[in-house]
């Protein structure tokens, strides 16, 4: 073990994420998730797991040169960034996944007139409302059924269903669905079930979770055990998905309505003169304290206002430091807010504790902004963290809470974009910028022209030959180099005549 993997395990953080190990080429051959990080990977290299482990561990451990972890919120969210890196660089070692499956996720539509659940394997930031993915199916497919039902939610497959749909349909009659399609309840009605769905789906609706745990225990007492054993199932599927706090993704997850009620809430709660209208939300994203990058992001009336996101690359922090991290985000911002000659905004939130929060608070003061109101938002208990006064600890309800952690999560997802995408593109361009030969413009040349170093290393010789500027010499030179970092070999099935792939091979991608 060198000194540089001995450090990064020394330093590992006990939290949940994923874990990437890297080789001595700098080739990842393995991804991994964990509730802690520092337990599960410090697990890998103790002596009793290199004495006992099963060959093909042992021969991982064996090759691994050095490492990267990524810190995420919850187990949920490991889940899906392993998934999303295994099929993005395809780890030797990571032979579970070479099925091509994935986790399956619950899917609210909300893009439809008359919105209804449906079962996914890809999360996308289409503003439809995600929840998971989890690794029970049972369990997805369980919580949807129950949803279903316990709020009249349509299970027709019709985007638009009509009577005509409603004829070959018993839905109503057997599942109890609320037949919005012959008018039976209106779509507005319809509208705010779906959404008190999606809430209970969040977590935000304790008191459907205790009332299913109760008939559960009524229906045991009176000896109906099939009755019991089918709301037990409901009731561990519902508190396994809500355990997580499974978040719509991309979705707006609130109405106007509430939104502005949990405004009203938080002026009082943080003793504001008024509800405030523009918050801006601030949050880190790094791998192991390299590509360190922060997000802004803003919402105006309690609902997001996308086009004021902001990206920033953290330039004098080393390592891992929020804090630090912080203050120079901060800095910059409202820096550049007073040299513009604009108004702050009502309410400024920090993703963290009190360390990241007094350092906003110090550079605000610095720049003469003290009167700006700062709160941050622990993740662990989602509590509300002040300067000089006590958290605060709200209901799962409340709509300050919910106001607040959109916010938060909206911060911490563009954040994790920008660093995903800087990731991505550093991986990519890497393998090319480090052979001999290949400048700026010949390496555009051939990202252009093969679209990915995926399918570049696919191709043949007299393919990348055939790129202005790469000479017969080079493109074997340029071919050797990227398939021994990426383990591939040569395979003529996979190539078509101008360096096109076979569909169904994909990599890194532009």
């Amino acid at each position: 073990m060198n000194e540089q993997l001995r450090e990064t395990l020394r330093t590992l953080p006990d939290k949940p994420g994923c874990y990437l190990m890297r080789d001595r080429n700098g080739r990842i051959i393995y991804v991994g998730k964990a509730i802690s990080l520092r337990r599960r990977v410090q697990n890998y290299f103790r002596p009793s797991t290199l004495a006992r482990a099963e060959p093909k561990l042992r021969s991982l451990i064996h090759s691994v040169a050095a490492l990267e972890v990524i810190v995420v919120r919850n187990e949920a969210e490991a889940l899906l960034t392993e998934s999303r890196l295994i099929k993005e660089f395809r780890p030797r070692y990571n032979v579970v996944f070479r099925d091509d499956k994935r986790y399956l996720a619950l899917r609210g539509e909300l893009h439809l007139e008359l919105p209804r659940f449906s079962v996914c394997r890809i999360v996308r930031d289409d503003g439809d409302a995600y929840f998971g993915p989890f690794p029970s199916s049972q369990v997805v497919r369980t919580a949807k059924d129950f949803v279903e039902r316990h709020y009249g939610i349509r299970k027709c497959k019709e985007n638009a269903p009509d009577a005509e749909t409603y004829r070959h349909c018993l839905n109503d009659v057997i599942a109890h669905c609320s037949a919005p399609c012959i008018g039976r309840i209106g779509v507005e009605d319809y509208r705010l079930r779906f959404e008190e769905a999606c809430a209970c789906l969040r977590g935000e609706r304790p008191v459907v979770l205790e009332q299913l745990k109760a008939d559960m225990q009524a229906a045991a007492a009176g000896q109906d055990y099939e009755q019991a054993a089918r709301l037990r199932d409901a009731w561990l599927a519902l508190r396994e998905i809500t355990s997580q706090r499974a978040r719509a993704v991309g979705a707006p997850g609130i109405s106007r309505e509430d939104a502005a009620a949990g405004l009203s809430e938080l002026a009082g709660l943080l003793e504001l003169p008024a509800p405030p209208e523009v918050i801006e939300g601030f949050d880190i994203s790094h791998i192991g304290g390299t590509l360190t990058v922060a997000s802004m992001v803003v919402s105006v009336g309690g609902l997001p206002a996308r086009s004021r996101y902001r990206h920033f690359r953290i330039r004098s922090v080393a390592g891992i430091d929020d804090p630090r991290s912080i203050a120079e985000v901060v800095r910059r911002r409202y820096l550049r807010l007073l040299e513009e000659q604009r108004t702050a905004p009502d309410l400024v939130l920090v993703d963290g504790g009190i360390t990241q929060l007094r350092a906003a608070r110090a550079v605000l003061q610095e720049l003469g902004l003290a009167e700006v109101p700062v709160v941050g938002l622990a993740e662990r208990v989602e509590e509300i963290v002040r300067e000089g006064q006590p958290p605060l600890l709200l209901p799962d309800d409340s709509k300050a809470l919910q106001v607040l952690i959109r916010l938060r999560d909206e911060a911490h997802r563009f954040a994790l974009t920008h660093n995903r995408a800087l990731r991505s593109r550093r991986m990519r361009e890497s393998i090319l910028d480090e052979i001999d030969g290949i400048g700026s413009k010949r390496k555009t040349a051939l990202l252009a022209h093969f679209g990915s170093v995926h399918r570049l290393a696919r191709a043949t010789a007299e393919d990348v030959a055939g790129v202005s500027g790469i000479g017969k010499v080079l493109a074997e030179t340029i071919l050797e180099s990227v398939r021994r970092v990426l383990g591939i070999q040569p395979d003529a099935g996979d190539s078509e005549p101008g360096g096109k792939i076979a569909e169904g091979n994909t990599g890194l991608k532009l």
